[in-house]
């Protein structure tokens, strides 16, 4: 099994949820280069599954073998139920995927690509319009629903790309880094159209190179790193793996640094920046007893900031930093 970590009583009662997707040893190779070398996962039903990894990791690899777009080497997986190597038709009817690149059409509109996609699901004429209006005012395309797919823009085009994956009413959908190359907005939008499909009872198999995004919608999360599982868990579950919480103390008065820094020893001085760093896990506990200690010593400080690892930091040490993503962290309020 992957390593992983102690489940809390919320992850708890998701892992006690039946799995919507299943997967045991599965193994890919291209030639002489391992992609996935013996990965276990397990999505429950009803919740958002990320999967993280730096590029070449075999995420996008594992994501075709479990839409039933390639076959693994060896090893086993259910998705729905439905066991890929006997049942994958089965399979394929529960599920939708967004892939890296849009499927979009942008020689049709954004309606006849919504229609296209109704005939390929064999929806009767009446039905597959009633389906195409619907999805096209939940994902507020109405208005442009008759323009060219191609004047859209990048994070229209995402929405109906994904409005077109929900035409065959899939249970579990399959989105592989679907807001790579969007901007901040689009981007918050697409994390309240996952968020909505949720809570309509649809699974998410996430893949993403945004950790922050990761943060915000998965109930687990797995890294994969060099083919392999490296950890997976909640993210406050991840988090904890990582050593590295500390307390930053700044005083501007350089005599009230040096007694602060004679009444906690325990603290790393930085005497040009006038600074202690003191090791914390950022608790409410952690932080009275640092106070106690000034109170008592008489002792105030200019400015205290709480660092508490993140999932960049759980990236960084389990992929290394010379494999992390390039894009940057983006502040979440």
């Amino acid at each position: 099994m992957p390593p992983s970590v102690m489940s809390t009583s919320n992850s708890a009662d998701v892992l006690r949820s039946p799995a919507a997707v299943s997967a045991i040893g599965l193994r890919k190779s291209y030639g002489d280069r391992t992609v996935l070398d013996g990965i276990d996962l397990r999505v429950p039903a009803g919740s958002v599954f990320a999967l993280l990894g730096p590029n070449g990791a075999g995420k996008t690899t594992a994501v075709k073998i479990l839409s039933t777009l390639v076959s693994a080497d060896d090893g086993q997986a259910q998705v729905a139920g439905h066991n890929l190597a006997t049942d994958p038709q089965a399979a394929r009817a529960a599920i939708g995927v967004t892939g890296q690149f849009s499927a979009v059409d942008g020689l049709i509109t954004g309606e006849e690509n919504m229609l296209l996609m109704a005939d390929l699901h064999r929806l009767p004429k009446a039905e597959g319009r009633r389906v195409a209006a619907e999805l096209l005012e939940r994902f507020d395309l109405t208005d442009a629903a008759k323009k060219p797919a191609s004047a859209y823009s990048g994070g229209m085009k995402r929405r109906l790309d994904i409005a077109m994956t929900l035409v065959g009413d899939p249970r579990i959908i399959f989105l592989d880094e679907p807001t790579t190359g969007l901007d901040p907005r689009s981007r918050h939008t697409m994390w309240g159209i996952i968020r909505e499909l949720v809570t309509g009872g649809v699974t998410v198999f996430l893949t993403t190179q945004y950790l922050e995004e990761a943060d915000q919608l998965a109930d687990r999360i797995a890294v994969l790193n060099n083919g392999r599982i490296a950890a997976e868990g909640t993210a406050d579950e991840l988090k904890r793996l990582v050593p590295g919480g500390h307390v930053r103390l700044r005083f501007t008065d350089p005599t009230s640094y040096r007694n602060a820094a004679a009444t906690l020893t325990d603290a790393a001085p930085d005497d040009e920046a006038l600074t202690l760093q003191l090791p914390s896990d950022g608790s409410q506990r952690d932080l009275r007893t640092i106070l106690d200690r000034l109170d008592t010593a008489g002792i105030d400080a200019d400015e205290l900031t709480v660092h508490t690892p993140d999932l960049d930091d759980v990236f960084f040490a389990l992929t290394g930093p010379a494999t992390a993503p390039t894009q940057p962290k983006e502040e979440v309020r």
